[in-house]
């Protein structure tokens, strides 16, 4: 908007320019496109419409601006290039708008104080109107240098679109770039770029935070396939690469489908959170998910069901990126005439991977879709699917059909994959890459992308379910008995893997539908047995271990497995050694399959010492109390002996503890106890002495001190301030009225392979815990400590009980809720105000949620009222903070 009063040659007064009007007609018009899109149904037209108008929108206002900057007069010559996702007249409310100043050779705007004016007033003017342009400025000889260079650039220049200024210039840039451009150089480039994006967003399109851009089977990955073709002159479009032969007509509307849902998503993302965001995160999940309509039930959360269509697409968008880019890189490379060998009359070896003789095999011969998976288990040196198969698996969708899962062959098929002897991990990986899985096992389609949001699965129902059965399967392998020791040694008397894998399979297989997806997944997999000629007795075991795949877990981290009662009643529960076996088996697996920070070798020796009391009850060996004290009693002596210790050095502190004690603690912690404390029976002032556990990471800490009501909540309140989580605590007073608890602790410094730093650890605790035992200054009051941002999006809501045990003499308090700082300490200070005494401690983290179980007694419990007053502190204490 040129004043009529200015000078020629005066770029001051030329460019007298109107922002605050242009800035209010952009801000109002981007937001009237954003609004009209929300308001409108929740379909991928609708998300078509927003992009392209919002690139419109974006294309007005800068041809504006470049046209009032006074940029066409200064540089007549010049060219203002859209590039990037830009480029291709994509734009999302919050993307980047990324364009190109393309100067004509020679130019230098360095020599012009008018070009670079005009340039500079361009840019700001930008900027002040809220466009925040992502800007370069180049002739196209840098261009195409800099394209050489750096593959990020070179994509962004091959996606170019004219906006202004000289159209001659635009059209040379895009000649130029495209004359440069080496695509098999590119295509490897864009593969391994593509690759190492895909381990920066872990590796799986079923994160639960997925970047549905960036992350597997986002958008960015249907780019790339448009990207490595658009260089190698086989088409812009998908319309253009069907024309080309390379991608079929079914594929075709596949794709528009699936990149027509991502997009929908990831626009209506950048709505709801008024800023450019691509992650779904859980905070905005709901928020996103009530914008398409759907709506919270019994059985799904609305953002379960906005989640599970997204992962639905994201997986179809994985097939089919691999199937196109091996694809082009067969076109490419020239190996689609590469020799192949013979692996069968249907099945061929092409350089490494599993070539179908011909496009229309499935669709005549079903039986082949499953022994496609065989005979990959099978063949040594197969390391994946051409794409050729890949294909041919994706376009027979439809034979797979209620008649396909009846077959006899096609059940022997699945049989005979689960019994193979190696590449079951794999073969099963690829049966679900492929939606093969959940179309065979109608079942497990239903849990395919399902989410779980009880904080501590940190993968989808169906990926959870992979990774158990990967755990299985590693037992079985010699390679791998350095991780599982015991695991590897039980499994090497197992005669039926395939049992166990089979129970992998289904023990979260009715994960969602409402109910106890224990007895779901029972009746499941039983009518699986049978449909697939399992024996009566192995079928028996295998519902038996998919009903009960929870139980040994929750009697191990929370049960008192010194109580003869507790191993009496589980191994009744279990019946055989076999079926013990079976479900130590998958539990280990099972915890170890749910997140990196839910195992821990802590919650591994429960478990470990659950199965050997089991093991021994199911012998016939009925508990004897007597014989078993005196057996680690003299195991202890024997331990004391070795370590120099005088004979009946342990007798003056053993005078002075219950039986339970005994019961309570190894050979090992009973001598390491007599040796640490023999000289400090009458003490008067408390005593500390710490060790690196046994066999496990984390240091085991014993504390011997005169009786006291707030000893404990002193003791959690020391370890919360040093950072150290308490996974373990026994707590017992003797006879003469002293405190003997020995805690398990973690600390993030724990490493079982560094003893220096062990020491110095151990030395700061016996130091500084006896310092803080000592004081008598006020209990500090308990801190609500923050919690997580997954725990702010799923709370867990807290829960308290207090029951009376079997024989009414002590009661069991259990605690359920999220994780956060000084819950411990929290809980110990309730405790201590009423006088309640702890006698046993299980501390179990699942994730970011806790489940604690404590052993309590004292004459506040007798009292009902005394006892609610109890449970409503308890809960405001572990409510997280507002």
């Amino acid at each position: 908007m040129r004043s009529p009063d200015s000078a020629p040659g005066q770029p001051e007064a030329a460019v007298p320019l109107d922002l605050a009007t242009l800035r209010t007609q952009f801000r109002d018009g981007k937001k009237a496109l954003i609004a009209h899109f929300m308001q409108s149904r929740a379909t991928a037209p609708a998300a078509t419409h927003l992009i392209r108008s919002l690139a419109r929108h974006v294309d007005a206002t800068l041809a504006t601006l470049w046209r009032d900057a006074g940029v066409a007069d200064a540089l007549p010559d010049a060219a203002l290039v859209a590039v990037g996702g830009y480029g291709r007249g994509d734009l999302l409310p919050y993307s980047d708008v990324d364009v190109l100043l393309l100067l004509p050779s020679g130019c230098d705007t360095g020599d012009s104080t008018r070009a670079k004016q005009a340039l500079e007033a361009f840019i700001t003017a930008c900027w002040d109107i809220g466009l925040e342009i992502g800007s370069s400025v180049r002739s196209v000889a840098e261009c195409v240098a800099e394209a050489r260079r750096d593959v990020t650039v070179q994509t962004a220049l091959l996606e170019s679109r004219w906006l202004a200024g000289s159209k001659k210039l635009c059209l040379q840039f895009q000649k130029a770039t495209a004359a440069a451009m080496d695509p098999v150089a590119f295509l490897r480039a864009k593969v391994l770029e593509m690759r190492q994006r895909h381990v920066k967003y872990e590796d799986t399109p079923y994160a639960l935070e997925p970047n549905c851009k960036e992350s597997p089977g986002g958008l960015r990955d249907l780019q790339v396939v448009i990207w490595v073709a658009r260089a190698a002159g086989l088409g812009k479009s998908w319309a253009e690469l069907a024309a080309k032969g390379l991608i079929t007509p079914f594929e075709v509307k596949q794709l528009q489908r699936h990149q027509g849902a991502l997009t929908l998503i990831r626009a209506r993302l950048h709505a709801v959170a008024g800023r450019r965001e691509d992650r779904l995160v859980f905070d905005l999940q709901t928020a996103v998910a009530e914008s398409f309509g759907y709506q919270h039930s019994r059985e799904q959360r609305a953002s379960e069901l906005l989640m599970h269509r997204y992962y639905w697409a994201a997986k179809a968008v994985t097939q089919l990126n691999q199937i196109l880019l091996l694809n082009i890189a067969e076109r490419l490379e020239g190996s689609e005439t590469a020799p192949m060998r013979p692996i069968n009359a249907i099945f061929l070896d092409r350089a490494g991977m599993l070539e179908v003789v011909r496009d229309d095999l499935y669709l005549d011969n079903p039986h082949a879709i499953l022994e496609t998976f065989l005979v990959f288990a099978q063949t040594p040196g197969i390391k994946g699917l051409s794409a050729r198969t890949l294909r041919a698996l994706y376009n027979a969708r439809n034979v797979m059909n209620s008649a396909f899962r009846r077959d006899p062959v096609n059940r022997e098929l699945f049989m005979d994959i689960l019994r193979q002897p190696q590449g079951i991990t794999h073969a099963f990986r690829l049966l679900n890459q492929t939606s093969v899985l959940g179309r065979y096992l109608w079942v497990f389609r239903r849990i395919v992308g399902r989410m779980q949001h009880d904080l501590f699965h940190v993968y989808t129902v169906d990926q959870h379910i992979l990774m158990v059965l990967r755990n299985v399967r590693r037992f079985f392998i010699p390679e791998h008995a350095h991780e599982y020791p015991f695991c590897t040694q039980l499994a090497s008397q197992w005669d039926q893997p395939e049992l166990l894998y089979i129970a992998a399979l289904f023990h979260d297989v009715a994960k969602g539908r409402g109910g106890d997806h224990s007895e779901l997944g029972a009746v499941e997999v039983r009518r699986f047995c049978r449909d697939h000629g399992l024996g009566k007795d192995d079928a028996a075991l295998v519902e038996f271990l998919v009903r009960h795949h929870l139980t040994m877990s929750t009697v191990a981290q929370k049960e008192d497995l010194s109580d003869a009662d507790v191993i009496r009643a589980f191994a009744a529960k279990v019946g055989s050694v076999r079926y013990l076996t079976g479900l130590y088996l998958l539990t280990v697996a099972d915890i170890r399959g749910t997140s990196p920070k839910v195992w821990n070798a802590w919650k591994g020796k429960l478990l470990e010492d659950l199965y050997r009391s089991t093991l021994r009850a199911l012998g016939g060996a009925q508990p004897n109390l007597d014989a078993e004290v005196e057996a680690r009693r003299q195991e202890a002596r024997q331990l004391l002996a070795l370590h120099s210790a005088l004979p009946g050095t342990e007798e003056p502190l053993w005078k002075t503890l219950e039986l339970s004690y005994f019961l309570r603690h190894d050979a090992s912690e009973i001598a390491w106890h007599a040796r640490s404390l023999w000289r400090y029976l009458q003490t008067t002032e408390p005593v500390v002495r710490a060790r690196p556990s046994p066999g496990v990471d984390g240091l085991q800490v014993l504390v011997y001190s005169p009786d006291r009501a707030d000893l404990f909540v002193r003791i959690c309140g020391f370890f919360d301030r040093a950072g150290y989580s308490i996974q373990d605590a026994k707590v017992h007073t003797s006879r003469n009225g002293y405190a003997l608890d020995t805690f398990q602790v973690v600390h993030p410094q724990c490493d079982i392979d560094d003893p220096a730093g062990y020491r110095d650890l151990i030395a700061l605790v016996e130091h500084q815990m006896v310092q803080a035992l000592a004081s008598t200054a006020p209990l500090a009051e308990p801190s609500r400590g923050r919690v997580s941002r997954r725990v702010r999006s799923f709370p867990v809501t807290p829960w308290v009980s207090l029951k009376p045990d079997e024989r009414a003499q002590r009661w069991l308090l259990s605690i359920s809720t999220s994780d956060r700082s000084g819950l411990l300490y929290a809980i110990a200070s309730v405790l201590a105000r009423h006088q309640v005494n702890l006698q046993l401690a299980k501390v179990t983290t699942l994730g970011e949620r806790v489940e604690d179980t404590f052993l309590v007694d004292g004459p506040a419990l007798q009292q009902t009222r005394r006892q609610l007053q109890i449970e409503t502190e308890l809960l405001d204490a572990i409510a997280p903070k507002a």
